[in-house]
C-alpha cells in the first residue's frame, strides 16, 4: 500500500523541511482542520495543559491514520505550530513568549517586526496570508469586546496583562 505522502513512503522517519512552502502548509492545514472537527467544541479551552495533551492525542492518532512518519524534530515543530494555532496567537507565540521582545510589529504576513533593547530587526515567523493574519487579529481583540474589519479598521486596546494592542487595516 502507498503512503498519501510520498515523501515518507518506504523510510522510517522523513523530511517535509525540503519540500516546498505549500506542501508543508497544506499538510498543517489538513491535520488542523481534522483536529478542529475531531476536538469537543464543549471543551475549556482555559485548561491548556488538558486541551494540549488531548490535542497530542489526537495528532499522532491523525497522523497514525495517515501513515505520516516524521522526524521527532519536524513532528515537535508541526504539533507546535498546531497547538499555536488553536489555542494561542499563531506564529505570534514564540514572539510572545520571548522575554526580550518588547514589540512586535505585523506589517503582513510576511513583514514581521520585533523590537529588543530598542533594536528592530525581522522576526524569524510569517503568517499564511492576510486571512490568517486577521484570524489571530481576531482572536486578540474579540475577548477584549472589540473587534476590526472594514467598517472598523482601527482598534487600540489593552490586553488583560497590561500589554497594548494597536492595529490598522486598509477599510
Amino acid at each position: 500500500m502507498r503512503s498519501r505522502n510520498a515523501a515518507v513512503a518506504g523510510r522510517p522517519e522523513a523530511s517535509i523541511a525540503g519540500r516546498n512552502n505549500s506542501a508543508y502548509l497544506d499538510l498543517k492545514q489538513r491535520i488542523q482542520n481534522r483536529l478542529l472537527a475531531e476536538l469537543d467544541p464543549s471543551m475549556d479551552l482555559s485548561r491548556k495543559n488538558e486541551v494540549r495533551a488531548h490535542i497530542e492525542e489526537l495528532f499522532a492518532a491523525i497522523l497514525a491514520e495517515e501513515n505520516m512518519v516524521l522526524a521527532r524534530a519536524e513532528r515537535q515543530r508541526l504539533f507546535d505550530q498546531i497547538v499555536a494555532e488553536i489555542q494561542g496567537f499563531g506564529p505570534l507565540e514564540p514572539l510572545l513568549a520571548d522575554e526580550t521582545v518588547t514589540e512586535i510589529m505585523v506589517n503582513g504576513p510576511k513583514n514581521i517586526f520585533v523590537e529588543r533593547k530598542g533594536n528592530i530587526t525581522r522576526a524569524n515567523v510569517a503568517f499564511e496570508d492576510d486571512e490568517h493574519v486577521m484570524r489571530v487579529l481576531d482572536r486578540i481583540v474579540a475577548p477584549l469586546g472589540r473587534r476590526i474589519d472594514e467598517s472598523s479598521p482601527l482598534v487600540d486596546a489593552r490586553l488583560p496583562d497590561g500589554s497594548r494592542v494597536n492595529a490598522v487595516i486598509r477599510p
